[in-house]
């Protein structure tokens, strides 16, 4: 295909008829005129800089801004019309609303608007018919039915405005579109490609079907016509760079649009093309006997008349790429540059001839770089449909070499759904484009498969495949399934992944690299006869952290195919199954059940002496279908089973193996199976040898007053695997509550028995209560029973009370633990439910337990760094886990006190680390703090405030009061406060009491304490009210002034108040005072628009509401009615003249105020707001300036959260907007974005 060329139509006239029509004749000075979108922003690449010169001017490639058509009109050729336009002839039957007058048609009036609007809209009727109908129309009246279509596109872009036949014939393009603009009257900012509900919500795509059928459609007539499409043409281009949101965008979609419509027509044109230029050459090559003179002559004229439109369509092409394309690709708004992209890539993969090189790529090389989430997206499919064809892969080398890095990097983007099409696009070229990636890039999208997002992680997976194990052990097309299963295939492709997982050395779960490479490697991944062959067999020569990794494998492996959940921290996003995905799990699970039932005996035997292989395999049970061992007489299976577990216990007595095993037992333990009897015998047998060893061994531990090593580590082991059994399995008939708890006296009043002994039987004992408690449940429990089990739980609380105090650090949150868990299932909640009969158990702690139990959280939880022991030299690991058991101490902690099993006050010892301890702890005292104000508002307010006492207090004891405000810990107090006062949220009204109350006893702990008689010092407790000041924002205005007045007559009371105010005075006051909070509610950091400020009066006072509509950067702008005049000096003396004994509930409850009062506050004397002659009612008549968008985009201003604050009291209560409504809020926060905290 030749390179596209502008069309000399829209440059020159061809016929006076066509003068005669002013749009049509501007056609040309519209294109000169167009410049480079003043809403175009500069993406972040310097390629466009250094892209050396695309060719000849008129190249559709060539990115010169606005100065284009100069070289267009210069380089084109002329040519005239291929119809001139004439008179619309008198249409046979003309249309509504027009007449004959003197051979000429006359309007009665605006033509219809609406017919086609509609239509599109509702999307009811087929779309071939309407635009038939169209074409109908456009025949019998040209201008009438060309005018109904420039108005549907004005309708579509939400414009109530007609262009009226008097404004076709007299206006240019550039006139019509600043009439329409002025037109432009609707109250919101959307138009109907963005408008929701359901009646827009097919409306973008019945608009894409339009355009795409009306070019289908005229193909073979009015498209190579000099009027419809130019015309058409020149309009969308003239659209496309207007100011006004909705214009440009609704035209560039339609340019874009008709601009891939025109693709596929050149395509059609150059195939026909092609086809006369053979059957010309076939006749040609004929001899002088058999060759036809008259055929020749037509093809050859055929060959002209294709070569004519295909230049036209070219013509077409280059008008919309340079007239929209190039400039729209950098528009301002993200949703026309993610259209730009989508389109150019439809045009590469449906014409690659032409558009499917370097000087069209570099547009989606440049775009890759974009800061919007939405056009990197386009951008990446697009690149995907073409490097999915390897017959365009050629092509793209130069592009890939050149934005390679850049694909690259894209698979760390923040996005996950940009970093998924990233990682996809990469394999195919992985797939495509043979040594193209270098081992440092795919290194760097390993790691990937380990990523929380699944979708990811998936992709990562399915590159990792396609790279590692595909050319070792796939199969090539044609080969069939047979490779596939073949042992020694399935071999090498665990020995790879292994390799891969060992050597890599990037996790230490397989679990997540399971399940990564599940979507693409699920077959592989199921062959669970390979993996427990690899197992077995002596010959494999496998090491021990391979075979460790081998069993994970095979674990995850059957845990996804049984169950198809994600490890932990993968959330698939789906809600549910299929049924054939059910019925695949339940036939995969019956697979794996006859597999492993005879081969786990096996297993277990070979490596029951290696825990970390045991514990896994124990867990395979888990994913049985159990009932097999009945169904299929498998018992003698389960009788080597149950042997290898009984060994197992035996023979290990770390956690996790004794916890697998017992949770084993508990799964084959169930009545319904018929092997339940046998299965109970072999746990009693079990259970048997172990409290026979554990009596014998604790006979000779009280016989004897010590212990060498061997037999301090017999009977803890013993304990340990009678715990956890106990944990899983009712082993009160057994009766160990009293030995074990002789066993904890013991070591409570000698100190004799070894930690590692006193552990387990903490837990045992615990357990047992639990066992008792669940046998009680039943409203037929006696009351024995009942004192008995209070009395053992009594016993026992009074015991972990004791170790709290041991010198071992386990053994000391051992017994926290568990007395937290204790006290909270013995708390009044119990009764809850209807089980009243359980009243007699309600525990309440004594108020010494409370206290110590305080006090082990201060000492063990709120830990300086130095107080951590050994610090640096323990590594990420350990200090991770001593992280987690810190925060289990604390969860236990709060938990007591929401439950109400400690004094809601202790929360003040908690709620004083929020800030220091913000990264460690901050999520659990946030919801300790949000929900503790669920259940109390004022109890809860005053215990911020005892905490923000006790934190000075102790700051005053240790420093003085001397230059208190100056130290670091003061400050950080300061930022406790600030924290403190974001935690009521935006809703002033509904904690307005609250926040007065704190105000008021933070003043009177500020002069609680006076200086010695005879000092000129300030009192000590004075310094409170710089950090009361961070509370101030919360106040309303009225407040603010009761509370200076209140702060006054306070000071009052102090004898030696000096002359002058003492600096914490100073800054309280700064902070109460209105003429501060004016201050802070004009920011004037704001950015503001360089270019076409229309300043006019009136244009100042569009209603909020209004401005919302003109979708401009969204500042937050003064309130037009804010108050900045500052408070006369009678009116604070008149409110210092108010009872000294007003209470909180006066301060909030009296205001609003009614009458007098209220006039008072709320009048003209209270809040002056400045005249507005021409009222706030400008009804929907929007000026060109609220229609129109910054020229260049203005980055927002991060407001911090002190800020937001006084923009949240920044509307006054007195607007004469609001003060009409007798019981409106005072302040309306609805429209603020305020976090919390």
């Amino acid at each position: 295909m030749p390179t596209l060329r502008s069309s000399s139509r829209l440059h020159s006239s061809s016929s006076p008829s066509s003068v005669s029509s002013p749009l049509h004749r501007t056609v040309g000075s519209t294109l000169r005129a167009l410049s480079t979108s003043s809403s175009s922003i500069n993406l972040p690449c310097d390629d466009r800089d250094s892209d050396p010169s695309e060719g000849d001017s008129h190249s559709l490639s060539t990115d010169e801004g606005s100065d284009f058509e100069e070289s267009l009109r210069r380089n084109v050729r002329k040519r005239s019309a291929k119809r001139p336009l004439r008179t619309p002839p008198v249409a046979k039957h003309p249309k509504k609303g027009s007449q004959m007058v003197e051979g000429k048609i006359q309007k009665k009036s605006e033509p219809p608007t609406s017919d086609l609007f509609d239509s599109v809209k509702t999307a009811k009727s087929d779309m071939q018919s309407l635009v038939d109908e169209w074409l109908e129309s456009y025949k019998q009246d040209e201008e009438a039915g060309f005018l109904e279509l420039i108005n549907f596109f004005i309708r579509s872009c939400g414009c109530k405005g007609t262009v009226t036949p008097e404004m076709f014939k007299k206006m240019s393009n550039s006139e019509i579109i600043r009439h329409l603009t002025e037109q432009f009257n609707e109250d919101s900012g959307d138009y109907p490609l963005t408008a929701q509900g359901p009646s827009w919500k097919k409306f973008q795509g019945s608009f894409c079907e339009f355009v795409r059928t009306l070019v289908y459609q005229c193909q073979y007539s009015l498209l190579y016509d000099g009027f419809p499409m130019d015309n058409l043409i020149s309009l969308l281009t003239g659209l496309s760079d207007s100011q006004v949101r909705a214009f440009r965008h609704t035209s560039t979609l339609a340019a874009m649009k008709l601009m891939t419509s025109l693709v596929r027509v050149a395509l059609q044109l150059s195939l026909h093309k092609d086809n006369n230029q053979r059957q010309y050459e076939a006749e040609r090559n004929k001899g002088p006997g058999q060759r036809a003179p008259e055929r020749l002559e037509s093809l050859l004229e055929k060959h002209k008349e294709l070569q004519e439109h295909q230049e036209e369509i070219e013509g077409m092409m280059n008008a919309i790429f340079r007239g929209v394309f190039v400039h729209r690709y950098r528009d301002i708004l993200p949703e026309i540059r993610a259209i730009c992209m989508e389109e150019i890539g439809c045009w590469m993969q449906s014409y690659s001839t032409s558009f499917l090189t370097d000087s069209y790529l570099k547009y989606i090389g440049w775009t890759l770089h974009d800061k919007h989430r939405e056009v990197r997206l386009k951008c990446l499919k697009a690149l995907k449909e073409l490097y999915s064809n390897q017959e365009l892969t050629s092509r793209l080398e130069l592009f890939t070499s050149r934005f390679k890095d850049r694909m690259v990097s894209m698979v760390m983007d923040r996005e996950y759904d940009v970093a998924v099409e990233a990682v996809r696009l990469l394999t195919l070229i992985l797939k495509n484009m043979e040594g193209v990636l270098t081992s440092a890039d795919c290194e760097s999208i390993y790691p990937v498969v380990y990523a929380s997002n699944r979708a990811l992680a998936s992709a990562a997976g399915e590159f990792l495949y396609w790279k590692l194990f595909y050319p070792e052990c796939g199969t090539k097309a044609g080969v069939g399934r047979e490779r596939r299963r073949s042992p020694s295939a399935q071999r090498t492709f665990f020995h790879l992944l292994l390799s891969f997982f060992v050597e890599s050395e990037l996790h230490d779960h397989a679990a997540y690299l399971v399940d990564s490479l599940w979507d693409c490697a699920g077959t592989q991944l199921k062959d669970w006869e390979s993996m427990t062959s690899l197992l077995l067999q002596k010959d494999q020569n496998l090491g021990n952290v391979q075979e460790n990794t081998l069993i994970e494998i095979l674990v995850s492996s059957a845990r996804q195919a049984v169950e198809g959940h994600p490890p932990v921290g993968r959330v698939t996003g789906r809600k549910g199954l299929t049924a054939k995905e059910r019925k695949l799990q339940a036939d995969d699970k019956v697979k794996l059940t006859e597999h492993l039932i005879p081969l786990l005996p096996q297993l277990l035997a070979k490596f029951s002496a290696d825990a970390e292989k045991v514990a896994p395999l124990l867990q395979l049970l888990n994913y049985f279908d159990l009932s097999i061992y009945c169904t299929r007489r498998l018992e003698k299976h389960l009788e080597l089973l149950l042997q290898q577990l009984q060994e197992v216990v035996v023979k290990h007595a770390e956690p996790a193996v004794l916890e697998a095993g017992a949770h084993a037992l508990y799964l084959l333990c169930k009545p319904e199976f018929t092997f339940f009897s046998r299965v109970d015998f072999a746990r009693s047998q079990l259970v048997d040898l172990l409290t026979d060893r554990f009596q014998q061994e604790l006979d000779e531990l009280l016989q004897s007053s010590f212990l060498d090593e061997d037999e301090a580590y017999n009977l803890a082991a013993t304990l340990k695997r009678l715990s956890a059994f106990y944990n899983a399995h009712d082993l009160t008939r057994w009766e160990l509550y009293e030995p074990c708890y002789g066993l904890l006296r013991k070591a409570v009043d000698t100190g004799e028995v070894p930690h590692q002994v006193v552990l387990p039987a903490l837990t045992l004992v615990y357990f047992s209560i639990l066992w008792t408690l669940t046998h009680i449940s039943g409203p037929d429990a006696s009351q024995k029973q009942v004192l008995d089990l209070k009395s053992r739980m009594v016993a026992f609380c009074e015991l972990c009370q004791s170790c709290l105090s041991d010198v071992d650090l386990e053994i000391q949150e051992q017994a926290f633990v568990l007395l937290s868990d204790m006290l909270l299932i013995f708390s009044p909640q119990m009764i809850l439910g209807g089980r009243d009969f359980l009243r007699p158990l309600i525990f309440f702690p004594e108020a010494s337990l409370q206290s110590e139990l305080a006090s082990f959280l201060m000492d063990h939880v709120f830990l300086q760094p130095g107080d951590l022991g050994s610090g640096h030299s323990q590594d990420d690991h350990v200090q991770i886990e001593q992280l987690h058991q810190r925060r289990r101490l604390l969860a236990g902690f709060c938990k007591l006190l929401l439950c109400g099993v400690l004094e809601l006050d202790a929360a003040s010892d908690v709620f004083k680390h929020y800030n220091k301890f913000y990264n460690d702890y901050g999520d659990i005292i946030k919801e300790t703090l949000t929900r503790a104000r669920q259940i109390d508002r004022s109890h809860c307010s005053r215990i911020l405030l005892l905490s923000l006492k006790q934190l000075y207090t102790e700051l005053l004891q240790e420093q003085g009061p001397q230059s208190l405000s100056e130290l670091p810990a003061f400050i950080e107090m300061r930022d406790l406060a600030r924290r403190f006062a974001l935690s009521f949220g935006p809703q002033q009204l509904h904690n307005r009491d609250l926040v007065v109350m704190l105000h008021k006893e933070g003043i009177k702990f500020s002069l609680s304490e006076l200086p010695p008689p005879g000092s000129s010092g300030e009192p000590p407790n004075l310094a409170f009210l710089e950090l009361l000041s961070e509370f101030s924002p919360r106040l309303f205005h009225q407040d603010k002034q009761l509370l200076l007045s209140y702060l006054e007559k306070c000071l009052q009371r102090v004898s030696q108040a000096p002359g002058h105010q003492w600096g914490p005075v100073t800054t309280y006051c700064h902070s109460l005072s209105p003429i501060e909070s004016a201050a802070e509610a004009s920011p004037q950091g704001h950015s503001r628009s360089k270019k076409r400020r229309i300043e006019e009066p009136h244009r100042e006072d569009v209603s909020s509401s209004q401005e919302e509509s003109l979708q401009l950067p969204s500042l937050l702008h003064t309130p037009i009615l804010t108050s900045t005049t500052v408070k006369s000096r009678p009116l604070l003396e008149e409110l210092g003249e108010m009872e000294e004994g007003t209470s909180a509930s006066d301060f909030t409850h009296d205001r609003p105020l009614s009458g007098p009062q209220r006039s008072r506050f709320l009048g003209t004397q209270y809040f002056q707001t400045p005249n507005n002659p021409s009222g706030l009612d400008h009804g929907n008549q929007l000026t060109r300036l609220s229609l129109m968008e910054e020229d260049e985009e203005e980055e927002l201003e991060i407001l911090d959260e002190s800020s937001e604050e006084w923009q949240d009291i920044d509307k006054q209560p007195g607007d004469h907007s609001s003060s009409s409504e007798p019981g409106l809020d005072l302040l309306d926060t609805t429209e603020l974005n305020i976090e919390d905290f």
